[in-house]
């Protein structure tokens, strides 16, 4: 595997930074080193698949040092994904046993429950430690319009795309592709698949729409065609009923070899794209290829780029992931997880061991944090193309479930200008109820 010995080296930084990387499957309570304090403050903290924050096994050496400093409190560690993950959490709230903790992003964290009220407002916390350094642009998709702090950040990526290299050259298609920049125009794109497709490729991309998982990929690519947007600047209402998007999923649809799939969400995608069954992925970051290479035989080069864009200003989807805490009714608790949440992400060393951790990028500035690793430095490239972080727009959730369901109804055939109107009627119907909550 071409790829091989950097995906290694990247794995390697990891486990000799967090320790043991065992995978348990059920619910599990990290035994500390000392001895348990005769009281003790219990914590649950549900962790979605952010790098290696989504492995408890990983997480042990991290709670194990937690534990020598606060032997009074207990972290059992869930974790969850992406598929299944919201419904669990959702029936954990509904019977009264939602999490203290929970490790994720803003477009849940800030624009569902915590606009639902179910979360601590943190802004205690921003008051504290280092949080002055955090840069802007996360600091603003950490709070609501009232200025409630529903997240303390830990660490953050930009999300890409992907290209099989060696398909690409055989293709003669690689010379629509700027190696230095990892950029590509709208042109380009579609000069590629068609070389792709001359030269005997059937399916080139797959435009993936059976739930909403992995759909920044699906969002950025329609965006960035004809320089479209998903939300105004002020996060209030959804613009996908715009001209440009129509046009690019227009495009879309009209193009041989990109097939609208009713049938993949994003985790589908990524497996037919690295068994060689699509030419190119848009659901891709550096975990990905870490997650999806290490322990494999690839026999092709992986070229991670930013999406295709008419004006030559990619705007890629950010993920920021940070600590939330439900509001269970328990200052105890509560006061027990913001000093969970103090230990992972104030100071240096634990900090940088923390997103270390992650196999992300943290969220203010950490000199030479992955000096030595050249996979993550070839990823670092696309944080200067971070779009607008609007993923806290009022309505989220039913946004994503009416964006997929808009794909799927384009790929059946319906008119997309009549599927994006559609699309913006619930969406911005959605925004409007949440904004009145």
């Amino acid at each position: 595997m071409k790829r091989k010995a950097a995906v290694l080296a990247a794995m390697a930084l990891l486990l000799t930074a967090c320790g043991n990387a065992s995978a348990p499957t059920e619910q599990e309570t990290v035994k500390p080193v000392e001895t348990e304090a005769e009281e003790t403050t219990k914590l649950t903290l549900c962790v979605f698949p952010v790098g290696g924050w989504g492995n408890s096994g990983t997480v042990s050496s991290l709670l194990s040092e937690f534990y020598q400093e606060h032997p009074d409190i207990r972290v059992t560690v869930k974790t969850v994904d992406y598929v299944t993950g919201d419904d669990e959490i959702e029936k954990m709230i509904a019977d009264g046993e939602a999490p203290d903790l929970i490790l994720e992003g803003p477009e849940r964290l800030v624009a569902n429950w915590g606009a639902r009220g179910l979360m601590e407002d943190l802004s205690d916390l921003w008051q504290e430690g280092m949080s002055e350094d955090i840069y802007e642009n996360v600091e603003v998709a950490c709070h609501d319009a009232e200025g409630r702090y529903w997240i303390y950040p830990l660490c953050m990526t930009t999300h890409c795309m992907a290209v099989n290299r060696d398909l690409f050259e055989a293709a003669g298609a690689w010379q629509y592709i700027d190696e230095e920049t990892r950029t590509w125009s709208t042109d380009d794109f579609i000069a590629a698949v068609a070389a792709l497709r001359d030269y005997g490729v059937e399916n080139v991309g797959a435009v993936y729409c059976a739930g909403q998982g992995g759909d920044q990929g699906t969002r950025a690519l329609v965006n960035n065609l004809y320089s479209g947007t998903f939300t105004d600047p002020e996060h209030t209402k959804y613009t996908v009923d715009s001209p440009e998007n129509v046009r690019a999923l227009e495009l879309l649809a009209g193009m041989d070899g990109i097939a609208f799939a009713p049938d993949l969400v994003g985790t589908d995608e990524i497996e037919r794209f690295v068994n060689k069954e699509l030419a190119m992925s848009f659901c891709w970051n550096v975990f990905i290829e870490i997650n999806q290479t290490i322990g494999t035989d690839l026999d092709f080069d992986i070229f991670p780029m930013a999406f295709p864009t008419d004006d030559g200003e990619a705007n890629l989807q950010g993920g920021i992931w940070g600590f939330g805490i439900f509001d269970n009714g328990d200052s105890e608790r509560t006061e027990a997880a913001k000093t969970f949440i103090r230990y992972m992400t104030d100071g240096e060393e634990q900090y940088r061991r923390a997103v270390l951790t992650s196999t992300y990028w943290p969220v203010r500035d950490i000199p030479d944090l992955y000096a030595n690793d050249r996979l993550m430095n070839e990823y670092s490239i696309f944080q200067q193309y971070l779009g607008d972080y609007y993923q806290i727009t009022p309505g989220w959730a039913e946004a994503r479930t009416a964006w997929w369901n808009m794909l799927k109804r384009i790929g059946a055939g319906e008119d997309a200008a009549k599927a994006v109107e559609e699309f913006s009627t619930e969406a911005n119907a959605a925004a409007a109820a949440a904004a009145r909550q």
